[in-house]
């Protein structure tokens, strides 16, 4: 520890984490410590080069320094409580210090450790399933190269202009993995940086908690401090939050003190920050308004292209994790044909597509057992077991009625000969979401719309297409139409 002491390039704090750890052995080759706290670890193992250099100074042979993240098996009491002892101890930093006599620590020093203490058993929550969402295992394409993209530049802290970052899409497209590729990066390259995840619905638990804590008149200001302390700042689902006022009082409080010491902040919804205000939201302008100050960036559904890539990826990687793991019933050969049929019959919820093709590999498996192969018509009963075909069909009368309300419009005007501003954007609309809602060819399209030509049907997708690339704002009103027709029927 004394060869340590001396290096300039290692601070107190790291220098105390490695003396909290326990020595476990030691051979010819590595030299073990294990920790219960895998912040320390993770810190403690970004300076394993030097520690290995000083290891090889005392023994005269290299050895490798080796961090083992054990279960803490004590019994721990649920108070986050600091003694003026320990923090006495713990706030010596040097051995100068040391010899100083011990001074009595102040109350706002003792709830300073003891909110830290909280913030870094928040950062501490990454389950072992969490731990896999990483960048390297998420599967790319045009519907969410830029929020992949984005999350990555906040993760290494490359660009500060992204603050705060909020992604939004609908359910099983993955926002949930980029948040978490957001912590387990942080987690993994720079540890000093506190990091805590949170699903709103936990958020306003915790607010609630604190709220009617009646053991401390200052319970709310004292989880403010605790999520004050942090640098970056995950909130995930923030819809869940609409309607919980005092909670979204409370988390503006926090959001802004975290701006103003430029803290990172990064949201997730099923929506835009827009939309999070309407109906009967609790978020109101201000509110949306300051949620879209960064950056705020979509995820679409994913097309043919982007779910056989998702299929492959998920197929190749389930094959070697149940290797590894040594998880008998998976390890099914699924021939490249028969994928690509997969993502023929595959929906658009990424993660009901992860439990398709685990379901075709064990059924590979067992056909290769009886000799056989899988066939598509084993694909084509566990897809309809995934996404059943009896829900009710979209019709282009329904559609059309839900546009007409939406842009309030007659129904004579929007398939007739009009050609004002508001008649044609509705008309493209309508005609748009026709050609992705129904199975209806484009001449049929064409007169259920007034009897137009086939070129004048693409003429209307080619314009909403180009218009949705362009305007965030049009882009966000097509898919509360789309969501509003799809849920109705």
């Amino acid at each position: 520890m004394a060869l340590l002491s001396a290096r300039d390039d290692i601070n107190h704090a790291t220098l105390a984490m490695i003396e909290s750890c326990t020595p476990t052995s030691m051979d010819d080759e590595s030299f073990h410590v294990s920790t219960t706290l895998g912040f320390a670890q993770r810190k403690i193992t970004q300076h394993a080069k030097i520690i290995e250099e000083c290891l090889e100074q005392a023994s005269f042979q290299p050895l490798e320094f080796v961090v083992d993240l054990v279960k803490d098996t004590r019994t721990v009491h649920v108070s986050n409580e600091v003694s003026p002892e320990e923090l006495t101890r713990l706030t010596a930093p040097t051995e100068q210090t040391a010899t100083m006599a011990p001074t009595k620590p102040t109350p706002s020093e003792i709830q300073r450790a003891e909110d830290l203490a909280l913030t870094e058993k928040l950062a501490e929550e990454v389950t072992q399933i969490d731990s896999k969402l990483t960048f390297e295992r998420f599967v790319a394409g045009e519907e969410n190269r830029y929020a992949l993209e984005a999350a990555k530049q906040v993760a290494n802290g490359d660009n500060k202009s992204y603050n705060p970052l909020f992604i939004y899409g609908k359910s099983g497209l993955g926002k949930t993995h980029l948040l978490r590729a957001i912590q387990n990066y942080i987690a993994k390259n720079d540890p000093s940086r506190r990091c805590i995840y949170r699903a709103a619905a936990d958020f306003v638990d915790d607010y609630v908690m604190a709220a009617t804590d009646r053991t401390s008149a200052s319970a709310s200001s004292v989880l403010a401090a605790r999520y004050q302390n942090v640098d970056v700042l995950i909130i995930d689902d923030i819809q869940n939050m609409m309607t919980a006022g005092g909670t979204i009082r409370f988390f503006f409080k926090t959001f802004n003190s975290l701006m103003s010491h430029n803290k990172q902040i990064v949201l997730a919804a099923d929506r835009s920050p827009s939309q999070l205000g309407m109906g009967d939201s609790k978020f109101d302008e201000r509110d949306t308004s300051r949620m879209d100050s960064g950056l705020s960036v979509s995820i679409q559904v994913p097309d043919y292209e982007l779910k056989l890539n998702l299929i492959n990826a998920f197929y190749e990687r389930m094959r070697q994790d149940a290797i590894d793991e040594h998880v008998e019933g998976v390890v099914g050969d699924i021939p490249e044909e028969m994928r690509r049929y997969m993502a023929e019959r595959a929906g658009t919820n990424i993660r009901v597509i992860e439990g398709f093709v685990q379901s075709c590999l064990m059924q590979a498996n067992r056909r290769e057992r009886a000799g056989q192969v899988i066939s598509r018509a084993d694909i084509t009963e566990i897809a309809n077991q995934k996404w059943p075909t009896g829900q009710r069909v979209v019709t282009v009368d329904h559609i059309q009625r839900i546009v007409e309300k939406f842009y309030d419009v007659a129904h004579s005007d929007l398939i007739g000969s009009k050609r004002n501003k508001e008649l044609m954007e509705a008309r493209h609309v309508g005609i748009w979401l026709t050609r992705e809602l129904t199975d209806n060819t484009l001449a049929e399209i064409g007169k259920k719309f007034g009897g137009r030509t086939h070129a004048t049907v693409k003429h209307s997708i080619a314009w909403v297409d180009d218009f949705k690339k362009r305007d965030r704002i049009f882009h966000d009103r097509i898919e509360t139409l789309r969501d509003s027709i799809v849920d109705a029927t």
